[in-house]
């Protein structure tokens, strides 16, 4: 449905697929770097459970979770 709407694939095929995909080398480097993140920001419990109602909180726990990771 994505290679349908223009949108290439971005994760490594894997070695018994019967049709070869073509992969993106620096599509699949950025890809790793967002589920690295995602997983480190998942320690926090209150990401990973999601105690906040409001979408505008959520979101701001996200960007001091960030912050707090990278600095």
């Amino acid at each position: 449905m994505l290679s349908q709407q223009g949108i290439p694939p971005c994760i490594t095929p894997r070695r018994c697929c019967k049709k070869p995909v073509h992969d993106h080398k620096r599509l699949d480097r950025r890809r790793h770097k967002i589920e690295a993140l995602v997983s480190r920001l998942q320690d926090w419990r209150r990401l990973a459970t999601r105690y906040d109602r409001c979408a505008h909180v959520f979101c701001s726990a996200i960007l001091l979770a960030a912050i707090g990771l990278f600095w």
